[in-house]
């Protein structure tokens, strides 16, 4: 019984994540659960900002590639096969990532870390939706490019086990030079409080200028 509720959640997951048409015949891509952003906002917190730090640049849409070695559709098989966190983490909680992190998710402005974000869709920055700690005034907006940055941040879906204690989520930081790095974060529930029980480095990528050889890729 256990194993046919297991299976019944995990297709229900990926219905929920596959695009909607709509009438007009065009895709319009789900949105992530409400309580998700609280996980976002920890992570946020206690792995990116820092006191400068006045603007957050997020990517509209979740990913679903969290590896430059992935091919295609984020899968079991290789995921599981990358032995990441020293291969402790449980398939149970490894299949509910892969099977909400089929198609991306619209990611919308209910975040509470504390510092002004904006959303990023391509090269494209938009208007600003959300006012946290103050109103969001004409020459702030004018006053954007000399502000300290934090550009960007790409998450996944978050998955979680059956008995949602546990959750993984995929968070990127490509940066504008070229560089930057990818981390899978492993989080635990005690009681009604979540926190950061580990995270893994996936990839790398840093800039030499005084190297011939460009980037350096680093896994």
């Amino acid at each position: 019984m256990r194993t046919r509720i297991y299976l019944f959640l995990i297709l229900l997951s990926l219905v929920m994540t596959l695009p909607v048409v709509g009438l007009a015949g065009e895709e319009t891509v789900v949105s992530i659960p409400v309580e998700d952003y609280a996980r976002y906002d920890q992570i946020i917190t206690s792995k990116f900002l820092h006191s400068e730090t006045q603007l957050v640049l997020l990517e509209r849409k979740t990913t679903t590639q969290i590896s430059p070695e992935q091919d295609g559709l984020l899968t079991s098989v290789w995921f599981l096969k990358q032995a990441y966190f020293d291969g402790t983490l449980p398939v149970e909680l490894a299949r509910g990532f892969v099977a909400v992190n089929q198609a991306p998710a619209r990611v919308e402005g209910r975040f509470q870390f504390g510092t002004r974000y904006r959303f990023v869709s391509g090269n494209a920055v938009e208007e600003p939706e959300v006012s946290l700690a103050r109103p969001v005034l004409a020459g702030w907006l004018r006053s954007v490019q000399a502000m300290p940055v934090l550009d960007r941040l790409v998450f996944s879906r978050i998955g979680y086990n059956l008995r949602q204690t546990d959750a993984l989520v995929y968070v990127g930081n490509p940066r504008p030079d070229g560089s930057g790095a990818g981390f899978l974060v492993w989080l635990r529930r005690q009681g009604s409080a979540w926190s950061i029980w580990d995270t893994e480095v996936l990839w790398t990528v840093r800039i030499e200028p005084e190297s011939d050889g460009g980037p350096l890729l680093a896994p």
